[in-house]
């Protein structure tokens, strides 16, 4: 059986109907779906990659030491991870990328189940698929999940879609099962800068969360979010030592290398906490526009204490939901894209520019 027939249908293309009816709207649509970053790229970020332009020779797959060691300053300034080591850091080519191919790096085989939430991602599931191995989901890990056939447990706090932040003492308890059992830890901890209404995400590595050592666990960060880099591809992941090194050993043989210049623009948007900030304050902004007027038209949200969505509800099939919004020109994610517990939710991203989330909240009214 090929790859591609061991996979789902890949579930934007079941979307495209209501994009094309949300696009016949006279003031065109307002497209809340994907979650793609609308606003530029900072010129610090646009500068070093141009300055790194001249780049004519292979890059490492390892990142440069300046690249790992940005990691490890920004681990340890913004999010108080002690005993981070340039070492055990690897730049990525997005973060999707190491969801969907890191169990077949490890050698999952036939029999190795991955654990990730009931409502998540949807590349968890294929990322297991394509190793052969078995995706499982889980409420709870350590009630509902089999020690003795789980290799990888995933992670995702700030959660995709929900929003919701999984506590120090909550992940503290998880990565003690885990490591107990054996089982590698890998937090995908994408949406951490962005924390809601005096929430702050903790990382995996963090002390409180994990000791003095980051055994069996792999952190994911994302700059896309953070930094409008997505159409860059520039991500990394850090932790265990012996975990990065398999990691680095095989990447090197198939050619998973962030482009030079990529790594350049990386260093400044890890250096650089200003624009970071100021593109959380547009997304708290237009968070409390499309909050204040789905609730005035009848949803309820739940969770949305963090990333970069809001996970909304009128209690109806979400797909009923994604039609009638489509109508006002309006495009949103169906909540059964994230597993069948998002049935009546959709998934409505912050990713607009002002003008549209203007006028998403004018046509709600």
């Amino acid at each position: 059986m090929s790859i591609s027939a061991r996979l789902p249908v890949f579930p934007w293309d079941r979307l495209e109907p209501y994009k094309a009816a949300a696009s016949a709207h006279p003031d065109g649509i307002v497209d809340l779906s994907v979650g793609t970053p609308v606003d530029p790229v900072p010129d610090v970020i646009r500068q070093a990659l141009a300055a790194a332009a001249d780049s004519p020779g292979y890059p490492l797959t390892y990142g440069t030491a300046a690249l790992r060691q940005a990691v490890v300053r920004y681990l340890r300034d913004r999010h108080r991870v002690a005993g981070a080591d340039p070492a055990a850091v690897l730049p990525l080519i997005g973060s999707k990328e190491l969801v969907g191919w890191l169990p077949l790096l490890l050698d999952l085989r036939e029999g190795d189940q991955v654990g990730y939430p009931a409502l998540a991602y949807p590349t968890y599931e294929i990322g297991a698929l394509v190793a052969r191995a078995e995706p499982v989901t889980y409420d709870d890990p350590v009630a509902e999940l089999d020690p003795a056939r789980v290799k990888v447990l995933w992670l995702n706090s700030p959660s995709n879609p929900t929003g919701r932040v999984l506590g120090a003492a909550e992940l503290r308890r998880i990565v003690a099962w885990a490591r107990e059992h054996g089982i590698l830890v890998v937090s995908d901890e994408c949406y951490i800068e962005l924390g809601w209404e005096g929430t702050e995400p903790v990382s995996v590595l963090h002390p409180d969360v994990c000791g003095a050592t980051h055994d069996g666990l792999i952190a994911v960060h994302s700059l896309s979010k953070r930094s409008n880099f997505a159409g860059y591809r520039g991500a990394f992941l850090a932790g265990d030592p012996a975990v990065v090194s398999e990691l680095l050993a095989v990447r090197k043989h198939v050619g998973m290398i962030v482009p030079q210049p990529v790594q350049a623009a990386m260093i400044a948007a890890l250096d650089d906490t200003a624009h970071a900030v100021e593109q959380k304050r547009r997304y708290g902004r237009r968070r409390g526009e499309l909050r204040g007027a789905l609730e005035a038209a009848g949803f309820r949200i739940e969770h949305s204490e963090a990333s970069l969505y809001l996970w909304a509800t009128r209690g109806e099939d979400c797909w009923e939901t994604v039609g009638d919004l489509a109508k006002r020109g309006i495009l949103v994610a169906p909540g059964s894209f994230y597993g069948d517990a998002g049935a009546a939710f959709v998934r409505v991203a912050l990713t607009a520019t002002d003008e549209r989330v203007a006028a998403a909240v004018a046509r709600l009214a």
